[in-house]
């Protein structure tokens, strides 16, 4: 049965939680993970691009020149695609890119997500990480204690105001909920920082 060390604020080891064998210390199925980021990224793109069309320019009400005599193309508008400052052709239009994968999709890629980082020892669960005085440098001590570098997701259910306002400054550290947390948010970031209550939430959405 895989365990995972529970440290507390110093880094030395409190105690330990066991993970469901199924599901963790096995190979990463990096399929499912790419199908679950796809859609997270896609999600998030804005599809605000947008272009005229010949109908849309303004102006070209008059045609330029006489149909016949003058020894010129045709030409019935000034907004034509083949003019300067005309419409454009299948030009990009507003749309949406998002779109949903399964549930059970989703969940299966948090699992292996979570996997990826506890096999790779990135899954780092403290036991009651509080910050009485809100400030923001004793948060970088407790992380500078936890040995934890780079990018960081932490997801900190259970404790308090202070210590969620003295983790907002900390430079690469992303902040969110156990029950918000997703696969494209664990594979986006090099260390994961959970509670203890959080990771209870976080196994409970993978079963």
């Amino acid at each position: 049965m895989p365990e995972l060390n529970v440290v507390d604020i110093q880094g030395n080891k409190a105690a330990s939680v066991e993970l469901p064998k199924e599901k963790f210390g096995v190979h990463v199925q990096g399929a499912v993970i790419h199908q679950a980021v796809v859609m997270y990224n896609a999600n998030q793109r804005q599809g605000t691009a947008s272009t005229k069309t010949r109908k849309e320019v303004s102006g070209g009400g008059k045609k330029p020149w006489a149909q016949k005599g003058t020894g010129r193309s045709r030409q019935g508008s000034t907004r034509s695609p083949l003019w300067k400052k005309g419409g454009i052709i299948f030009g990009p239009q507003p749309r949406d890119f998002g779109y949903r994968v399964p549930k059970k999709v989703r969940a299966a890629a948090l699992r292996e997500s979570l996997n990826a980082k506890f096999l790779s020892n990135n899954l780092l669960c403290v036991d009651g990480l509080q910050v009485p005085s809100g400030k923001t440098k004793d948060f970088a001590q407790i992380l500078v204690n936890l040995k934890v570098e780079g990018r960081i997701l932490a997801v900190l259910d259970g404790t308090n105001d202070k210590t969620l306002l003295a983790s907002r400054n900390i430079p690469r550290l992303t902040l969110v909920r156990a029950s918000d947390a997703n696969a494209s948010d664990i594979m986006n970031n090099r260390n994961v920082l959970v509670t203890k209550e959080a990771l209870k939430v976080l196994l409970k959405r993978i079963q």
